[in-house]
């Protein structure tokens, strides 16, 4: 496929996209962005800073009586299968729903891919103010002794290291590379609500438009068991 025309475009609105420019422009764009993220990362931000900010967060959360992530974890906590269900979700879900959603998109409309492409841009180039501005150690890491954490008493689990993935923060490419205060906002809700206002008006298939009205709430979900998150973090996604 070389190009994607639409002759039945509203008046004035013709788009000739071509896949490989659409390509390397969104891989280039994630590529800086992944690099820009990091350099305000947990590589260049001390833990006590992003421990601050996390109780910050726990605080308000308590505040507004909301403080609720460590007993819906508690619920789950015996169910090794579905927790680790939900750290394969999570991990997998916000990558091929989201790109599903790009690509179906400028195959079916191409008339209005230009500006959803540029939304999604944007969404992902503004989280890095939050990272920069706001470094949050995510609720895996208050317990935990390692270089990020804070090594604090706390209640959280970290999901993945007790009943495992397709992957994992603590191995050697992941954690050097990945910034783990990468946390306010949450991308992985943004990309789901992104996701959301594309596909369910367009789709036709009753299940597949149930299923993208609750993917937003399942990722919110999945973000919380998995103590990767506060629910905060995902309004601020």
């Amino acid at each position: 496929m070389e190009t994607t025309e639409r002759d039945d475009a509203p008046e004035g609105v013709h788009h000739r996209l071509r896949w490989w420019k659409e390509g390397l422009l969104i891989l280039g764009f994630y590529l800086v962005y992944s690099w820009v993220r990091n350099q305000f990362g947990s590589a260049a931000v001390e833990p006590e800073t992003a421990y601050d900010n996390a109780r910050l967060i726990i605080d308000l959360e308590a505040w507004m009586r909301l403080d609720f992530e460590v007993e819906l974890q508690s619920w789950f906590l015996d169910w090794g299968w579905f927790l680790r269900f939900w750290n394969i979700f999570y991990g997998t879900g916000h990558f091929l729903v989201t790109g599903f959603a790009l690509v179906w998109l400028y195959r079916r409309h191409p008339e209005d891919y230009p500006f959803w492409r540029t939304a999604g841009l944007a969404t992902t180039g503004l989280a890095l103010v939050g990272f920069a501005a706001f470094p949050l150690m995510p609720p895996r890491l208050l317990g935990d002794c390692g270089a990020f954490g804070a090594c604090v008493p706390s209640d959280f689990v970290d999901t993945v290291a007790v009943h495992g993935s397709w992957w994992t923060f603590s191995s050697g490419a992941m954690e050097e590379l990945s910034n783990q205060y990468a946390a306010m906002p949450s991308l992985h809700f943004a990309w789901a609500y992104w996701s959301y206002l594309i596909l369910a008006p367009r789709l036709e298939n009753a299940a597949a438009v149930w299923f993208m009205r609750l993917y937003p709430w399942l990722t919110t979900f999945a973000i919380v068991v998995t103590a990767n998150h506060y629910w905060i973090d995902a309004v601020g996604g």
